[in-house]
């Protein structure tokens, strides 16, 4: 990692431990510290510092006395973000169905179709793609509100489930429901109607929701 200014290599680390820490590499307990980090990373402590900083006020690092120590998110965290979702995706949908434009409309329809193809092209529903393309859509459609405050709250949400995420879609038969109702979701928009975009989308968050007792632990 080649270091050019504090600011934007602090960017980078903060963007790779957040997405280790939340994909499950580091584990919850495991303590991160500068020097460790520093050592894995090849770069200095001051870019290190100020990542862990801004870990720590996202609440997935908390500061011991031998470094910061991985809190990550538990199984109660994804419950009460699975409870945020169901008040606020509701509405977006709602604002989705009204606002949404052909071009997002077809985006939303290509991430689809892209993301079967992966499901069924791996066979159990667990590459970096499938992952990736389910982010990619729920972020289009958050932004197809039209409104920047939900998109903020929620796809800062759907990221700190990346390690639930990665385990549901790890079963193919649920990456499957999964897309077959990001494809419900798509011709409830494109018939803009407000009621059913709204059911559609609360089925598919309580549906994921529904199936975190079938799935190991997740929080390490």
């Amino acid at each position: 990692m080649k270091e050019h200014r504090n600011i934007s290599i602090a960017d980078q680390i903060f963007e790779q431990l957040e997405k280790d820490i939340l994909s499950g590499r580091y584990q919850r307990g495991e303590v991160l510290s500068e020097l460790r980090l520093s050592k894995e990373m090849n770069v200095s402590r001051t870019p290190i510092r100020e990542a862990l900083l801004r870990l720590a006020q996202e609440n997935i690092l908390q500061e011991s006395g031998r470094g910061m120590v991985v809190i990550g998110i538990s199984n109660d965290d994804m419950l009460d973000m699975y409870d945020i979702r169901l008040h606020l995706e509701g509405e977006v949908a709602r604002r989705a169905a009204r606002n949404i434009t052909e071009e997002q409309l077809s985006q939303l329809y290509e991430l689809t179709d892209l993301q079967r193809f992966y499901i069924n092209k791996q066979g159990n529903g667990s590459s970096e793609h499938t992952k990736n393309l389910d982010s990619q859509f729920h972020e289009l459609l958050y932004t197809a509100s039209g409104s920047k405050s939900y998109t903020d709250v929620l796809v800062r949400i759907h990221k700190k489930m990346t390690k639930y995420r990665i385990a549901s879609i790890s079963k193919q038969s649920r990456a499957l429901q999964s897309n077959e109702e990001h494809m419900a979701i798509c011709e409830a928009l494109a018939s803009h109607d407000t009621d059913r975009a709204e059911q559609a989308v609360l089925a598919h968050v309580r549906n994921a929701m529904n199936r975190m007792e079938h799935l190991e632990p997740i929080d390490g």
